[in-house]
């Protein structure tokens, strides 16, 4: 059971480890940083979204069933994801 709590919260995922983390982007001064999670040799968009300038302030985390068979492709399509979410919510994303 502890392996799928680490699978749901970001740990180690059922296809092995999720290697290095790609590059974050900014966009309308929101940082996206995409944690696409590996599962059955298929990678799930994911990702975390932060305020530009602030290390220690809330966050936004999301994962979404859509699946690539690589994972530059599923960062890609994270960014694409993410940047969505900050247009559709906008200021009410990230409490103050």
């Amino acid at each position: 059971m502890s392996g799928f709590f680490k699978r749901l919260f970001g740990g180690e995922s059922a296809g092995g480890a999720a290697g290095p983390l790609a590059e974050p982007e900014i966009y309308n001064g929101y940082v996206i940083q995409p944690d696409p999670k590996n599962e059955n040799g298929q990678w799930h968009i994911a990702g975390v979204i932060t305020r530009e300038g602030a290390s220690n302030g809330p966050e936004h985390r999301f994962i979404r069933a859509d699946t690539y068979s690589t994972k530059d492709d599923a960062d890609a399509f994270s960014i694409r994801k993410a940047k969505q979410i900050i247009d559709e919510r906008g200021a009410g994303l990230l409490p103050d």
